[in-house]
């Protein structure tokens, strides 16, 4: 199947960018990130921003974006069979546009991968063409929050996610 990501969710004063690889099937289906019900990510922004699932979907995106948070995918565009990242046809990847979201995003200063996949894939097709400056933003791999990553418990991923909240509290 040949999927298509969807636009950032991201005001011009985000200071932290959230990357995923590319929307799963359930959440292209309803056209929202993070859409699985059994995704942790959800549950740990609930904990973090008081973005729970139980919200309307507009609802938690705009805590986020209170919270200056971005919410975005490596991928563009990719042929997947089925959900998961390990499905993704490397060949088939179109990255999105970086270059532009950080020249209208200049306040970022910490990029989390929701995920290895993600991380990887943006340092291999993202980064290199990214300018010097924004290379240096520094990078941080989070655990996965999708649930085919059972080995880590939800209190330990929302331990390491907190980073996302305690990155810039003053």
């Amino acid at each position: 199947m040949h999927a298509r990501g969807f636009r950032p969710i991201a005001k011009a004063d985000a200071r932290v960018l959230v990357l995923g690889t590319l929307p799963g099937t359930m959440s292209l289906a309803m056209s929202q990130y993070y859409a699985q019900p059994r995704n942790a990510f959800w549950p740990i922004m609930g904990a973090l921003f008081g973005a729970l699932p139980a919200l309307a979907y507009r609802k938690r995106l705009k805590l986020l974006t209170k919270n200056r948070v971005a919410l975005w995918d490596v991928c563009h565009s990719a042929y997947r069979e089925g959900a998961l990242d390990a499905s993704i046809d490397a060949k088939s990847i179109v990255p999105n546009d970086f270059a532009t979201f950080f020249r209208s995003h200049r306040h970022i200063q910490l990029v989390c991968f929701n995920g290895q996949t993600a991380r990887k894939l943006y340092r291999r097709l993202v980064l290199p063409g990214l300018p010097a400056q924004v290379q240096q933003v520094p990078q941080l791999t989070l655990p996965s929050t999708s649930p085919a990553h059972a080995a880590m418990r939800f209190e330990q991923k929302l331990e390491q996610w907190g980073i996302v909240r305690r990155a810039f509290e003053a």
